[in-house]
């Protein structure tokens, strides 16, 4: 098995890492100021095998972002380096790598004392593994028949839970149909907070309902922790974000099993179209490319081109949504995205991803954060205006639906809805 590098870069993904590309018609806002970080990892790091084993590699000539590598076990240990690099690249692009290798800490901080109790159980490895149980339910979960599956599909009743088949969504305005599908299972189901969907046996016992439980709690104990040195760095009142995204408030919080089986050599299309995420902080388990993002632009190359994710081994992909773009008035960056075929031989592989979307309260509005200079700071560089008074359930319902098949595509756009013209 050969040997997949860091991708750790000298500087987070910025025009210079991206190969120019020919895209004539692209519209795209400024690029922010790009933060140059030490590199900090042994040659013996950058060598190790990051593959997943029993798949196809990734290609070794395909250019692929060079996301920051963020370890966990050091932003536990509050390691003032990594916490520059993770406020960094939560600006600069809104995407990197977060190393689940770390065991659990063996002591509470004293930040420990304004958190939930479940959200001092961050435990990195123990995640990774109920990832991989998971995975295996979504493999049987699919394999159901198309009209079980269908029982589940709950749009015409207002709701983005449970199954959505492949075709029911678009990847355009033109209305093309997407290639995947996926089901989701929300939080608040799984915890008790609200009264339970109806699901196919398969997610519906008992240690189904428990696995789901103790990943969703795991999840969101790295999302609240990443919330609150965040919460710092923007210099907001101790505990701000956090307050807004409590474990065990109603939420759209969910899981999502999503499957893209392989496409004709000849007819490859987006399984799923360019967006940026609806909610706060995204956690991606993922095996095989297919995740493209397309960075900001720059005075030295305005037309950037999609370029690959590489998936990595013992990591997941975070990203941050519009949700903290709304609250920071931009400080926080949430970026652009698409998933399309695999490259290569990874392409004849159904593609299969579990992501965890942390999204604020139901009842949060979405409008721009008092208490923080940094925010105040960048709404008057921008010129921001108050926009629209939107609650956190209707910005999500809003951008879901108008992505199934027969919605409202416009109402669909996210904060870079400049980017979606074309």
């Amino acid at each position: 098995m050969a040997a997949v590098m860091s991708q750790t870069s000298a500087s987070q993904l910025g025009a210079s890492a991206i190969a120019p590309p020919a895209l004539p018609h692209q519209t795209l806002p400024p690029a922010p100021a790009l933060h140059h970080l030490k590199q900090d990892e042994s040659d013996e790091e950058q060598q190790e095998d990051l593959s997943y084993p029993n798949l196809p590699l990734f290609p070794s000539d395909i250019t692929t972002a060079p996301l920051l590598r963020i370890s966990l076990s050091k932003l536990l240990s509050y390691d003032l380096t990594e916490i520059t690099n993770l406020w960094n690249a939560s600006r600069d692009l809104g995407f990197f790598y977060l190393d689940l290798r770390s065991p659990p800490p063996t002591s509470t901080t004293k930040r420990d004392s304004a958190h939930e109790p479940s959200e001092r159980n961050i435990d990195g490895p123990a995640l990774v593994s109920s990832a991989e149980k998971l995975f295996k339910t979504g493999e049987e979960l699919f394999k159901l028949s198309t009209e079980e599956k269908l029982r589940y599909d709950f749009k015409d009743q207002g709701s983005y839970f449970g199954y959505k088949g492949i075709g029911a969504g678009v990847v355009d305005a033109q209305g093309t149909k997407d290639r995947n599908e996926f089901y989701n299972v929300s939080k608040d189901d799984i915890l008790g907070i609200s009264e339970p969907l109806p699901a196919p046996e398969l997610l519906s016992s008992e240690d189904a309902r428990e696995l789901l439980k103790g990943f969703m709690e795991g999840s969101h104990a790295i999302v609240s922790f990443i919330l609150g040195l965040l919460n710092e760095k923007l210099g907001l009142p101790e505990g701000k974000l956090q307050s807004l995204h409590r474990l065990r408030e109603v939420s759209g919080d969910q899981v999502r099993w999503v499957s893209a089986p392989p496409q004709p050599q000849d007819d490859r299309q987006k399984a799923l179209g360019e967006h940026t995420d609806f909610g706060s902080i995204t956690l991606l388990h993922n095996r095989l490319g297919g995740l493209q993002v397309l960075p900001p632009s720059s005075p030295s190359q305005p037309t950037p081109q999609w370029t690959y994710v590489l998936p990595l081994r013992h990591h997941i992909i975070v990203n941050l949504g519009d949700a903290l773009v709304k609250l920071t008035a931009g400080v926080l960056r949430s970026n652009i995205h698409r998933v399309v075929s695999p490259p290569g031989e990874q392409g004849k592989e159904t593609r299969m991803s579990l992501v965890y979307f942390a999204r604020p309260e139901d009842e949060v509005v979405l409008k721009r954060l008092e208490g923080s200079g940094v925010i105040d700071e960048k709404a008057k560089e921008t010129g921001e205006e108050e926009g629209e008074e939107i609650t956190a359930k209707e910005w999500i319902l809003r951008r879901a639906l108008g992505r199934r098949a027969g919605g409202d595509w416009k109402a669909s756009a996210g904060t870079e809805g400049e980017r979606f013209k074309h």
